[in-house]
């Protein structure tokens, strides 16, 4: 394997500190798209939507526990089907729910397969984020998932449901650390697509990924 140059430390810091104003002026577009997120107008979004809980059945409306703010990750998971690795390393990344519950926010997943099979791959992986089944199937093609995964971001006012952000692909890194960690290293993700130094190991993207009691 190729290592990075050796240099001394004072040339270290040089390249390192060059690189910092570009991160910081990274962080500052950052800062200027997420506000304009805040900004996106919302659609108006039918709040009796259907879905199964452990509980019984619930409603969109009923998914943000009394909070406004209600981010649902639509993760693959079909009746009989095996885990998708994306959408499961997706989950295990997700945070302590209680600081989102501290902005008012409510975290959930939402998946095709029944009940049973989504209670049995949370207790395998340690799961706890509330997680339903899709009911009435035309969420999703509100939402527009046909097969895939994504994310929806909804709006409780009164009695209306509002959707005021969706994304979907490599969108929906910036919401886990993994990537973000190897991203700090010299060797990556060592996935092909990446504009790597010669001589750093590389494979096909995503062919690395499993359920974390799999590797």
């Amino acid at each position: 394997m190729e290592t990075p140059d050796i240099v001394s430390p004072e040339a270290w810091r040089q390249e390192r500190d060059r690189l910092l104003a570009d991160e910081k002026a990274h962080t500052r577009a950052g800062d200027r798209l997420v506000a304009r997120r805040r900004r996106l107008p919302a659609v108006e979004f039918d709040a009796t939507h259907r879905f199964e809980g452990p509980d019984g059945e619930v409603t969109l409306a009923e998914l943000f526990e009394g909070r406004p703010q209600l981010i649902a990750y639509h993760a693959m998971l079909d009746p009989g089907a095996d885990p998708c690795e994306g959408c499961s390393m997706f989950t295990d990344q997700l945070p302590q729910r209680a600081h989102l519950h501290a902005r008012d926010t409510t975290l959930v997943l939402t998946s095709r397969a029944p009940q049973p099979e989504i209670q049995t791959l949370k207790d395998r992986m340690g799961w706890t984020v509330p997680w339903v089944t899709v009911v009435d199937e035309d969420f999703y093609r509100a939402c527009g998932i046909e097969g895939s995964f994504g994310l929806s971001v909804f709006l409780r006012d009164g009695e209306r449901v509002l959707r005021t952000y969706a994304t979907e692909g490599r969108a929906t890194e910036a919401l886990g650390t993994v990537w973000t960690l190897l991203d700090l290293t010299p060797l990556g993700r060592q996935e092909t697509w990446e504009d790597t130094p010669d001589g750093r190991p590389q494979g096909p993207p995503y062919a690395w990924w499993r359920l974390h009691d799999e590797y």
